[in-house]
């Protein structure tokens, strides 16, 4: 179904003799909203809505994150409580673990370590750690569960 939705925004872009980002993102919306019109019941146009919510999830945390360690090295004295914690897993697949790991990463303040033998338990290291089941909460209820929701 992508690679279709990908094919209509083409083809709006060849109609339209325009292929800017802008007008190729213009097609994309369009096939999406055909492709589900004559939709049979497929799991794409739950991805997509998916997808966009949580690339705008992950930048927000992005965003939140920079300000805080900005914040942080800016002020005179500094807030920083870093340690490290184990937050118990349940994805089921080496790539969801993978893409979880690499988003922690990304995350100012945040770094993956390691993963456990029988890959249940991800360990991190965090520069703030206010509460531990809090940030533990923060993780699984947010970046495991919409990495989840994408891949399934």
């Amino acid at each position: 179904m992508l690679l279709l939705n990908i094919l209509l925004a083409l083809a709006w872009g060849a109609v339209t003799a325009k292929f800017s980002p802008i007008n190729l993102s213009f097609g994309f919306i369009i096939g999406y909203l055909i492709l589900w019109l004559a939709r049979r019941s497929s799991s794409y146009f739950t991805k997509v809505p998916n997808v966009i919510g949580f690339v705008f999830f992950f930048f927000k945390e992005l965003i939140l994150a920079n300000l805080r360690v900005t914040y942080d090295v800016l002020t005179r004295h500094h807030h920083m409580r870093p340690g490290v914690i184990a937050i118990p897993l349940s994805l089921e697949t080496d790539a969801q673990m993978t893409i979880l790991a690499n988003l922690i990463s990304l995350t100012p303040g945040t770094l993956s370590l390691d993963i456990s033998d029988d890959q249940r338990t991800l360990y991190i290291h965090a520069m703030y750690i206010d509460d531990v089941n809090e940030l533990r909460r923060t993780i699984k209820a947010g970046f495991e569960r919409r990495v989840q929701e994408v891949f399934e």
